[in-house]
């Protein structure tokens, strides 16, 4: 087992997004803390492989994105799950913290 301490990630890039760090990698599956600064957007991507993500949102708010310019409100204790191939992105209005998990890895 092995715990992780999130509340040591909480640093932010001014106007930047911060791949804070890989929280845990196997053959099953990833998760990394992603950290964006105000008004910032981790921009709408896919990939081209079968499997699962979801992107919760730690702290702050904003918008989960997909295709077609789609907008979902994104709060505090939200979480977006989707098909990894389905594009999928996030854009702070306030500074956010989200973890991303996906499996199988990528």
């Amino acid at each position: 087992m092995k715990v992780i301490k999130l509340t040591e990630t909480n640093t932010f890039n001014p106007g930047a997004m911060k791949r804070f760090f890989l929280v845990q990698t196997s053959e099953f599956f990833k998760i990394i803390n992603f950290n964006l600064d105000a008004g910032v957007t981790f921009p709408v991507h896919s990939h081209d492989l079968d499997g699962e993500l979801s992107i919760q949102v730690l702290e702050g708010k904003g918008w989960f994105l997909g295709e077609d310019d789609t907008k979902i409100p994104a709060n505090e204790g939200d979480i977006l799950i989707s098909e990894i191939r389905e594009p999928h992105g996030v854009m702070a209005d306030t500074k956010m913290r989200i973890i991303v998990t996906i499996a199988p890895p990528i």
